[in-house]
């Protein structure tokens, strides 16, 4: 790298203060001090290190899953604090929508948006459908998988039983596009994918290289190579194998486990103010070890991606800006500061690019504090356990889930999400009265939840026996709701339109273009969601959400269609969009914040462009502005604002948020229904233009 940087001579005191959270600026403390300013020299790092076999340099993509970029500073993040001052910033990044972990894993795999690589995220339906055979197969748990329902894609085993179904039903891969593991391979370098079970395995589904998910290791002599060095496997390695091929050691127990999560009193909300810390901290620690003491220490990979859950997996829990979610951002920096160290180790740290990025931001999980006001969290009177108090502005939320099969069945649809009795006793929504909008009920036969005084505010909704021809099959990753019509007919698809219309839960309407224009919806092809074998979902609708609300010190609030969560993303939010992106190393400019929109869709074409490769089929593109040699200037793109407005559709009957039944309308609105995305689009010193979806968004008057 022809620039100095100041990475290598700040690495020890970086490591230790991020390890041992004991040099200047460094605590254990809950409350961050963004105010710590970090000193390092200025050195000028020699290029001792090896390169790969084209002579490029070797790239490590970091993954932390659900960064919000508002909560990288000195204190909690000093390791990535001093990527980020160091090396190349976007301070203008865009997960790809939906914003779910599993939609923005296949874009760094390949480049492309959703309508490109044909694969819907985290959740989706595989079922019967009409002309397409269900699929079928085995989890990486070894159980046999119903399709007939709804099934959540982060398992190496459902993301092989998808592509064969994909093969049988389309003749295509599960993802319709090249990858950049493939493009690597196919060069001869060599490439690793660990972490996070779903989409780092996502990266490398052809299993051309190393794998270690909290599933699985891969290829088999890898797995005897960690249980030769002491290393324990992840507990369901076997079922990769035939019967027999890998054994566990006596005492590997299962170090990819979680812990369990704090709840109050009600045994089933999650406590906000927690200070039990991450539930993935062991599993995330055990990844990092077997990362960096043995595949970067033994085998150097060319290419690698590690993806863990944190921050995501805790903001899940209790929300962004909890004191939890200061400890898994802490404890995330203790990894990239230990990938940091084992580089150095071996002689690698000049000759790698480490790229960190996220996959998407995070909201919190409520609805509008005008219904349902924020509310203090107290001891309960009788068991100590925390509940829930008055309100307070300085409180925590009490709403924001939504379970749209319920709303459907009640408004008079066959409506099925695959799950069963859901029991959501506060975020379900607690009104100024104190009255809860969905009471918790008791289960006193069995007969509805399968359990006898089972809890629960909502029944069963999973589909039983054959499906109606009136079916809607309802997909529930989060911040946004997918529809398959397994009859594809269009009068239930603009039923559904004008229901989600009027339900204030519910944000912009996308509608597979097979269906026409419809009053108040985009075309799916407006956000890059069509793909042209039409695997994409009849409709995505983005949940509602506020990008002014603040919880916890954290702007941003989204309704969520998963169960007991108090973070969720997904959404066509702002918050949820904009997410982060370092890339640090001797093929990037150092010291540089890229002003220009980017996005995660760019990752995979940067990467392929420093290590000699072509993705021809990607949506994104290489960030020429911020490659150290053989770029182009900032000034030599041009970047123009617009907007695109759906039709608007009067005479809406808006239902109330406190009524799921919907007969209670809201008489403030006059019936009015319109939604606007809003756009960056880049033109790139060629002329070749790239848009960049800044937010969608519905009002109704």
């Amino acid at each position: 790298m022809k620039t100095s940087h100041t990475l290598k001579a700040a690495i020890a005191a970086a490591a230790v203060c991020a390890v041992a959270f004991s040099a200047t600026g460094c605590s254990n403390s809950s409350s961050p001090a963004t105010t710590t300013t970090t000193t390092t020299t200025t050195v000028t790092p020699t290029t001792t290190g090896t390169l790969t076999s084209n002579g490029k340099h070797r790239t490590i993509i970091f993954v932390w899953d659900g960064l919000r970029p508002d909560s990288i500073d000195s204190f909690n993040t000093p390791t990535l604090y001093n990527l980020v001052k160091n090396g190349s910033y976007f301070s203008d990044n865009h997960s790809t929508y939906p914003t779910y972990t599993m939609a923005n894993a296949a874009s760094f795999a390949t480049g492309g948006f959703i309508g490109t690589t044909g694969f819907n995220g985290n959740n989706t339906y595989a079922g019967p459908s009409t002309g397409l055979t269900a699929a079928s197969g085995t989890a990486s748990t070894g159980a046999t998988v119903d399709f007939t329902q709804p099934q959540f894609t982060e398992d190496w085993g459902i993301l092989d039983d998808l592509n064969a179904y994909y093969q049988k039903n389309y003749t295509q891969s599960l993802l319709t596009v090249g990858t950049l593991f493939q493009a690597a391979q196919a060069a001869k370098l060599t490439t690793f994918a660990g972490g996070k079970s779903g989409p780092a395995y996502l990266q490398d589904y052809n299993r051309g290289g190393l794998i270690v998910d909290e599933n699985t290791v891969y290829p088999q002599s890898l797995a005897t190579e960690l249980q030769t060095k002491g290393f324990a496997l992840p507990a369901n390695t076997p079922f990769m194998y035939t019967a027999g091929a890998v054994t566990l050691a006596t005492g590997n127990g299962t170090p990819t486990a979680s812990t369990g999560k704090t709840n109050l009193v009600d045994g089933a909300t999650p406590d906000p103010t927690s200070t039990a810390g991450s539930r993935q901290a062991n599993a995330n620690a055990y990844l990092a070890s077997v990362f960096t003491k043995n595949i970067i220490a033994n085998h150097l990979p060319d290419l690698s991606l590690f993806w863990l859950r944190n921050p995501d997996a805790t903001q899940h829990d209790y929300g962004p800006g909890t004191l939890n979610y200061n400890t898994a951002l802490q404890a995330q920096d203790i990894v990239l500061a230990q990938i940091i160290a084992a580089l150095n180790a071996v002689n690698q740290l000049d000759t790698t690019n480490i790229v960190v990025v996220s996959d998407h931001a995070h909201s919190t999980v409520s609805g509008p504090f005008s219904t349902f006001p924020l509310r203090a969290v107290v001891p309960s009177a009788t068991t100590g356990v925390n509940t829930y108090g008055t309100a307070s502005t300085s409180g925590y939320s009490v709403s924001g889930y939504v379970r749209g099969a319920d709303l459907l069945t009640k408004a008079g649809f066959h409506a099925y999400d695959g799950n069963g009795c859901i029991n959501e006793p506060v975020l379900s929504g607690i009104t100024a009265a104190g009255t809860p909008v969905y009471p918790q009920q008791v289960d006193t036969t069995g007969s509805i939840c399968g359990t006898v005084g089972a809890k629960y505010t909502t029944p069963s909704y999973r589909v039983s026996g054959t499906l109606p021809s009136d079916a809607v099959i309802v997909v529930t990753p989060g911040g946004s709701e997918m529809y398959f019509v397994p009859s594809h007919n269009p009068t239930i698809i603009k039923n559904l339109v004008t229901f989600l219309q009027s339900r204030q839960e519910y944000g912009a309407i996308f509608v597979d273009q097979q269906y026409g224009s419809i009053a108040g919806t985009f075309n799916a092809s407006a956000a890059k969601l069509q793909n042209a074998s039409a695997r994409n979902p009849d409709i995505l609708v983005s949940m509602n959400f506020d990008e002014t609300q603040t919880v916890n010190g954290k702007v941003g609030t989204t309704f969520n269609n998963g169960a007991n969560n108090r973070g969720m993303h997904g959404s066509f939010s702002p918050i949820d969009v904009h997410n982060t992106l370092v890339m640090y190393g001797p093929d990037f400019k150092a010291g540089f914040t890229d002003s220009l929109p980017s996005g995660n869709v760019d990752v995979a074409p940067t990467i392929a462009t420093t290590l000699g490769l072509s993705l021809p089929k990607a949506d994104g593109r290489t960030l020429l502005e911020a490659l150290a040699t053989g770029g182009s200037a900032t000034s030599a793109f041009t970047v123009t604002n617009g907007t695109l407005s759906a039709t608007n559709v009067t005479g809406v009957k808006f239902q109330t948020l406190t009524d799921p039944t919907g007969a209670t309308l809201d008489t403030s609105l006059t019936g009015t229904y319109g939604a606007t995305m809003s756009t960056k689009v880049l033109t790139d010193p060629t002329g070749k233009a790239f848009t960049y979806f800044d937010k969608v968004k519905v009002t109704r008057q």
